[in-house]
């Protein structure tokens, strides 16, 4: 045993979203969450419950449409863009191979979308490689009618709870 080596594994050792019985090769609908790098206030601000979008969140929500129109497989549902992170529902990959990029699965979707923001952030701003976004992001599988439906009213409530939403402070995770 090589201690620094178990230290290295240790680092780079990320814990799986994966639902170890879910069939992500079949089309479905999902709940993701994204956070930005150290849950910083990066998008705008709550204003008396009303989310109010700076230059970065319109680039978010920007490029968030886009993915509507460059990848014809996905049906985008609801979606908020919060100071600090991204909540969406509702959209519908139709296949996903475990470990392999797969054009229109969920972990390629979000990888693109994340690169795309943090690409147009970073030129704005003119800080090239700085990080926008925190690794990884939440998933939840949708799975039946009421789960979608409180999906869809956590979205569209998130502004008027932000007071009371844990998202709001800053930290890393």
């Amino acid at each position: 045993m090589n201690p620094i080596n178990d230290k290295i594994s240790d680092l780079h050792h990320r814990r799986s979203i994966r639902l170890k019985e879910y069939d992500y090769s079949q089309p479905g609908a999902y709940f993701i969450t994204i956070c930005t790098h150290q849950r910083e206030h990066r998008f705008g601000e709550v204003v008396n419950g009303v989310m109010q979008l700076n230059e970065f969140g319109q680039i978010a929500q920007e490029e968030w449409m886009k993915t509507a129109l460059i990848r014809g497989e996905i049906e985008l549902g609801e979606f908020v863009i919060m100071p600090n992170h991204f909540t969406s529902a509702d959209f519908t990959p139709t296949h996903e191979q475990f470990g392999k990029p797969v054009v229109g699965s969920i972990p390629t979707i979000v990888r693109a979308f994340k690169s795309a923001v943090s690409r147009r952030i970073n030129l704005a701003r003119c800080t090239p490689g700085k990080p926008v976004w925190q690794r990884n992001y939440w998933e939840h599988i949708i799975r039946d009618e009421k789960d979608l439906t409180n999906a869809q009213a956590y979205i569209l409530n998130n502004p008027a709870q932000w007071e009371n939403d844990e998202l709001q402070f800053k930290g890393t995770t």
